[in-house]
C-alpha cells in the first residue's frame, strides 16, 4: 500500500498541543501522543510545526533510538510541490561601498596625505613648544 501524501497546508493546520504533525525529511509524523514524553519538552516540537522541521531535527543530533521511535508516528509523505519556497536573504547594497568605488583614486590619495599632514602638524607643534 502506498503511503498517504499530504499537502503542506493540511499538515500546517496540525499545530496544537492536542494535534501536532511534523515534516521531517519529506515524511509526515503525527507526534501528538509523544509530546509529553519528548525529552526536550512539548514546546520544542510545537515550534517546529507549520514548516519543514528537518533542520531543527538534524541540528539536535538525535540518537538511533530516537530515529527508531519516530517510525511509530509516521503517517505519510509530504507533497514537496506544496512546500513554501524558502526565501534567500540578500543584503541591501550599502551606500558606503558604492561611494568608495565612485571616488576611486582621490580617496586613496587622501588616505596617504592625511596621516602625513597630521605627522607634519605634530612635528611643527613640537618644535614650537621647544622654543618657548
Amino acid at each position: 500500500m502506498a503511503p498517504k501524501v499530504h499537502a503542506f497546508e493540511e499538515v500546517a493546520r496540525h499545530n496544537k498541543k492536542d494535534d501536532c504533525w511534523l515534516i521531517i525529511s519529506g515524511k509526515v509524523y503525527d507526534v501528538t501522543p509523544f509530546l509529553e514524553e519528548h525529552p526536550g519538552g512539548d514546546e520544542v516540537l510545537l515550534t517546529s510545526t507549520e514548516k519543514d522541521a528537518t533542520n531543527d531535527f538534524e541540528d539536535v543530533g538525535h540518537s538511533d533510538d530516537a530515529r527508531a521511535t519516530m517510525q511509530q508516528f509516521y503517517i505519510g509523505e509530504i507533497d514537496e510541490s506544496t512546500l513554501p519556497v524558502k526565501q534567500q536573504y540578500t543584503p541591501p547594497p550599502t551606500a558606503s561601498s558604492t561611494a568608495v568605488r565612485g571616488s576611486g583614486s582621490s580617496s586613496k590619495i587622501l588616505l596617504f596625505i592625511l596621516p602625513l599632514l597630521i605627522l607634519g602638524l605634530a612635528f611643527v607643534l613640537r618644535l614650537y613648544s621647544k622654543k618657548e
